[in-house]
């Protein structure tokens, strides 16, 4: 008996590793998949939809047994050989779900706001990538070059500055000197003191940093306010209260999903000032980009600004994909749809399309909501 608990201890792990790993990788694998997926249904001008994993269970069945026979040696009858042997058995259930309701509809189609956007650039993420993925347009404010530059092949020229601007912001971020903060400033209010009692008083000194001008018979109450994430090339806690308040109310007059930017000359990357708003879209437009530009609107080439440094990467596509009629044999992971084959393209700039691949990935999980669902369909795979 503790031979055999022995055996059943040893299976036990190395079945749960497995299994373990080998789901983690099937969930993974069918994520990609549907991305692929769905690019695939945006560039053929088909609705979009998604499948989930909500939940696996894989039970484990072990059986043991035990014998003995005669040895092949020795005389006959009187040495026994011992025998042990075992089995194992897994039968996984696996529910899948439809990911659609008004909820997850809605999350799909709203635009994401700007904490999303400054989550990822505090990752690392190249603000390159992200922008030319999230980003819908460019909106700047005055001077020759104020107006709205839409990150969308066909809109020529606005498509190219906009492609210059991130790059831009690409070259500071490079370098080192890109910040993405909030604007923090105190505001402060005044009122009359007899209108407040001592209890009030006691209560407001929780929230409020609170001062008394005898000589004006006034309450001055002081607040420390976390406003609206900026782009920028400088410290925005070097500049004076006023100046971050005032930048914070004109981002606030602005879309949730707008992210201001405020590239000012005298700091790194200041040759080029740039004052204004990247407008970010939804998943649903994201996916939909890059869908219509494998043929119905193309990116190319746009090289950078006179003013800008040199830059890294510049790639033509945002995310390059390889479309054929057969199934190409050298990329990690396609999905057919229709007539064609969706991968990522092998080719020069794979590096970019990987990680771009992988944002994306990050992205839908922002979108997604929780798939544990009443009466969820189950599919059973019994091995």
């Amino acid at each position: 008996m503790p031979i055999l608990c022995g055996l059943q201890g040893c299976f036990s792990p190395l079945a749960l590793d497995r299994a373990v790993i080998e789901y983690d990788k099937v969930t993974t694998d069918i994520l990609s998949k549907q991305l692929l997926l769905n690019i695939g249904r945006a560039h053929q001008h088909q609705p979009m939809h998604f499948t989930g994993v909500s939940n696996i269970a894989a039970t484990f069945n072990f059986q043991f047994n035990a014998g003995a026979t005669p040895a092949f040696t020795g005389e006959v009858g009187s040495v026994m050989t011992p025998i042990f042997g075992g089995t194992m058995s897994e039968n996984p259930t696996i529910s899948i779900v439809p990911i659609e309701g008004e909820e997850f509809t809605r999350r799909l189609l709203t635009p994401f706001q700007e904490n999303k956007l400054t989550m990822l650039l505090r990752q690392g993420v190249d603000v390159d990538l992200v922008l030319r993925l999230l980003a819908g347009e460019l909106r700047l404010n005055g001077g020759k070059q104020g107006g709205v530059y839409l990150n969308k092949p066909t809109d020529g020229d606005g498509y190219r500055l906009f492609r210059q601007a991130v790059l831009h912001l690409s070259a500071i971020q490079d370098s080192h000197k890109l910040f993405v903060e909030p604007l923090v400033f105190s505001r402060s209010w005044n009122l009359p003191a007899e209108s407040l009692n001592a209890e009030q008083l006691a209560v407001l000194q929780k929230d409020y940093k609170v001062e008394f001008s005898a000589d004006q018979k006034k309450v001055i109450l002081t607040k420390r306010v976390t406003g609206r994430i900026l782009l920028t090339n400088f410290d925005p806690a070097t500049l004076s209260n006023d100046e971050r308040l005032r930048l914070h109310e004109e981002a606030d007059q602005g879309a949730e999903n707008d992210v201001s930017v405020d590239i000012r000359a005298g700091y790194p990357g200041g040759e080029w000032p740039l004052h204004g708003v990247f407008r970010l879209r939804s998943f649903h437009n994201v996916l939909n980009f890059i869908g219509q530009t494998i043929n119905d609107d193309p990116e190319y080439p746009v090289d950078k600004h006179p003013l800008t440094p040199s830059v890294s990467e510049n790639p033509v596509q945002t995310m390059a994909l390889l479309v054929s009629e057969d199934e190409p044999p050298s990329t990690e992971i396609s999905v057919r749809f229709g007539d064609n084959y969706y991968a990522l393209r092998p080719e020069t700039g794979y590096q970019w399309n990987r990680e771009g691949f992988r944002l994306l990935c990050q992205i839908f999980q922002m979108t997604m909501t929780d798939l544990a669902r009443k009466g969820a369909p189950e599919i059973t795979i019994s091995k």
